[in-house]
């Protein structure tokens, strides 16, 4: 019997009531039978980048991090869209995780999704985190995309839990795709 694949899911938000952080706790229940995926929620705790402080040594919040990425067999990314782009906490986090020695993002199979209140989703966050991706390496998923937009507008129930059937199916399919990308990777190593 194989071992169930271990993603860890980042949101890219702090709200607890974040739309995005629903999205990972749906996307739970509906990874194939061979995923498991564990909840970050130790963003807000980050403190921001300091090229000083890294040289002498990573907090042990960041340093929590990169072990949870290294030590995971893919990463699901759940991004809200502020200002046309990725939230400043989500960045922050991904640019502590991206320095070297022993960058824990290099060819980590990596799948993005997004909830918004607005109209495009989060369109243009997602294409900024996959040049993010891009530029460590990462082995992004690129279909289907899983934008949710005016996620208010019934997507979700009174207790976040995504309901809309369309928004339901593109998560189960992207979660196939980051299984079956992961399987790939691993395979080739």
């Amino acid at each position: 019997m194989k071992a169930k694949l271990r993603v860890l899911g980042i949101p890219g938000s702090l709200r607890e009531a974040s739309y995005n952080k629903a999205l990972l706790r749906s996307a739970q229940g509906l990874a194939p039978a061979d995923m498991t995926i564990h909840i970050y929620e130790a963003l807000g705790q980050i403190p921001p980048y300091n090229e000083d402080i890294r040289q002498a040594g990573y907090p042990e919040v960041v340093q929590d991090l990169r072990d949870r990425i290294r030590t995971s067999d893919a990463l699901l990314i759940a991004t809200p869209e502020y200002n046309h782009s990725v939230p400043g906490v989500l960045k922050n986090a991904i640019d502590w995780a991206s320095r070297s020695p022993d960058q824990p993002l290099n060819e980590k199979p990596t799948a993005i999704i997004g909830a918004s209140t607005g109209s495009f989703g989060t369109v243009r966050a997602q294409m900024h985190l996959r040049q993010i991706c891009f530029s460590n390496n990462q082995r992004v998923v690129s279909k289907p995309e899983v934008l949710v937009m005016r996620a208010q507008d019934g997507k979700f129930n009174k207790e976040l839990q995504l309901v809309d059937e369309t928004a339901r199916t593109l998560l189960q399919q992207l979660l196939e795709a980051l299984a079956h990308l992961t399987q790939r990777v691993k395979n080739a190593t």
